[in-house]
């Protein structure tokens, strides 16, 4: 973590992480122009903050997006909080509540969940992690019965309740590099067992299906580099809202199931 805390200490780092909190997914020229920074500095600037986790890119077209990362500042608090004093918990606290309640763009905007994480594992592992009941009940309480081929159907029991609907399928399937899917149907069953009131349940249900894509990358031998990209929202959804705060504990839990053999507790539609 000491790259993170060395890119954090730096006020134009801060300012360019100021910048994306106020409005997410910006490309460099959009950084530029809202920061008094010439466009070699900020490219200086972004390399740390990438390197360090803090930031991550998605390609759109000839574009790319940047992001804010919550996943180092969410492994601290899981990992190492204990160490810390009681001004620096606090300290860290306030900026992972930022970094995930920002993970998201404004209401305003369609918004994207972005969330990097690195994984000390194989990206054949964390491919049958993904897809293989036997892990993904552990981390996730949430099983798919499909093929994984693409345009297979998916049906999901999402914590003991089953959902099958025609629209949840895969969309890409590319082993131990890439994996799509929709995002599952709303039902009064799911409602009750998260405590939703009626008025959620209409909202959620009212919404477009949305869609989740894993990127897997070997970085180094051991070291895999997972990128999820969950989108397809429309502006201020309520579904986007939700899995800004449960994506982050999903993923965690992932992470320390391969890298321990113990999950976190999760409890994430």
């Amino acid at each position: 973590m000491d790259e993170v805390f060395k890119a954090l200490a730096d006020p134009s780092r801060r300012a360019l992480l100021d910048s994306l909190n106020a409005r997410n997914g910006q490309t460099l020229r959009e950084l530029c122009a809202g920061l008094d920074m010439a466009r070699q500095s900020v490219s200086k600037h972004l390399a740390v903050l990438e390197e360090a986790g803090l930031v991550t890119t998605v390609r759109q077209g000839r574009e790319k997006l940047h992001y804010l990362n919550a996943a180092p500042v969410h492994e601290i608090a899981h990992r190492w909080i204990n160490q810390f004093d009681r001004a620096r918990v606090q300290a860290l606290a306030d900026l992972k509540l930022a970094l995930e309640d920002t993970a998201m763009d404004t209401a305003t905007e369609a918004p994207t969940f972005v969330y990097t994480t690195y994984i000390r594992t194989t990206p054949k592992k964390l491919w049958q992690a993904l897809t293989e009941p036997a892990f993904t009940r552990r981390y996730w309480e949430t099983e798919f019965t499909t093929d994984w081929a693409a345009g297979s159907p998916m049906t999901w029991d999402n914590h003991g309740v089953v959902i099958a609907d025609p629209e949840q399928v895969v969309l890409e399937s590319d082993p131990y590099s890439t994996l799509s899917y929709t995002w599952h149907s709303v039902t009064p069953e799911l409602a009750k067992r998260f405590d939703w009131d009626e008025e959620t349940l209409a909202k959620l249900s009212g919404e477009a299906r949305s869609k989740v894509t894993f990127t897997i990358e070997e970085e180094e031998a051991q070291i895999v580099k997972l990128t999820v990209v969950h989108d397809g929202f429309e502006p201020g959804s309520k579904f986007a809202e939700m899995v800004s705060h449960g994506w982050p504990s999903v993923i965690a839990s992932l992470k320390t199931l391969l890298e321990t053999g113990e999950p976190l507790g999760t409890d994430v539609a």
